[in-house]
């Protein structure tokens, strides 16, 4: 969990709001990262315009590798760590996230962090429309700071790959964090083939949100309780490439279920590797 303290601000939560945020501006501790990634055409968003003293990161180019399974592999992590010491984010910092993407990508940076033994990070709840709406400042000009020194490395947060997964589908909750027309195999936007893993669940991650911003604590334990039977078995996190799959991970954080394992590759991988396809309902 994310321990996040400001001038008149404690707070113990994987997400953040704009108020608590508002509090912690102008500590020396704070980093903020804008993880809104650049459109097909034009500037930046970051670059019109983003919260005051935060830093960007791109998903393409620092939330993920060169090489991998699937679309955005994970990068190596003294890698992503030599970023976060260039950016001036250090083992210290309060980091928080945000993103135009209803926290998607704010997820992915919160859960590398977090893997990498990073407590004190959370997600901006609404992202830069709630920050906006409530009257937040904005700036043009990007923020520097003094390079920091990173050393935690845990890796605390479960992994599985493609074979291991195929090895044996019914030992564990696979739960698919795509559209569900997607996981149905009714259409299929980016990778070759449509569908989704045999015996994955749908649980598209918008369905953890309200009017763009997390469910309660409660509202999310009701629905994840409804979908993942307590029997045990590791819950598998999945999607299109390893992204909007931290979402739900992020969101049964929330909820009190601890930690769950991340699908990497996900879709991207699976779909690309000639394993069984299923479509419809699952």
């Amino acid at each position: 969990m994310a321990i996040l303290q400001g001038k008149n601000n404690s707070m113990n939560t994987p997400i953040l709001s704009t108020q608590a945020l508002s509090e912690l501006l102008g500590s020396p501790s704070l980093r903020i990262i804008d993880v809104r990634p650049k459109p097909k055409e034009g500037q930046v968003p970051y670059e019109n315009g983003h919260i005051p003293g935060a830093i960007h990161f791109c998903l393409e180019t620092v939330l993920s590798g060169p090489s991998g399974p699937g679309r955005h592999p994970l990068p190596d992590p003294r890698v992503f760590a030599s970023h976060l010491e260039a950016a001036g984010i250090g083992e210290n910092c309060n980091v928080v996230c945000y993103d135009d993407a209803s926290g998607a990508y704010a997820a992915r940076l919160w859960w590398m962090l977090d893997n990498l033994g990073l407590d004190s990070v959370a997600v901006l709840d609404g992202g830069y429309a709630a920050w906006l709406a409530a009257g937040g400042d904005e700036e043009q000009h990007a923020s520097t700071y003094e390079a920091a020194t990173w050393n935690l490395f845990e890796n605390r947060n479960p992994t599985y790959d493609k074979d291991a997964l195929r090895a044996d589908l019914s030992s564990f909750h696979i739960l698919d964090a795509r559209a569900a027309e997607r996981y149905r195999g009714e259409t299929e936007p980016i990778d070759a083939i449509a569908g989704h893993i045999p015996s994955a669940v749908s649980v598209p991650f918008a369905g953890n949100l309200e009017n763009g911003r997390f469910r309660s604590k409660e509202e999310l334990l009701e629905r994840f309780s409804a979908l993942v039977p307590n029997d045990g078995k590791p819950v598998v996190h999945s999607c299109g490439s390893g992204v909007t799959a931290c979402h739900n991970i992020l969101a049964m954080r929330i909820a009190g279920l601890g930690r769950k394992a991340l699908y990497p590759g996900s879709w991207s991988d699976w779909s690309s590797s000639g394993f069984p396809v299923e479509t419809g309902e699952g």
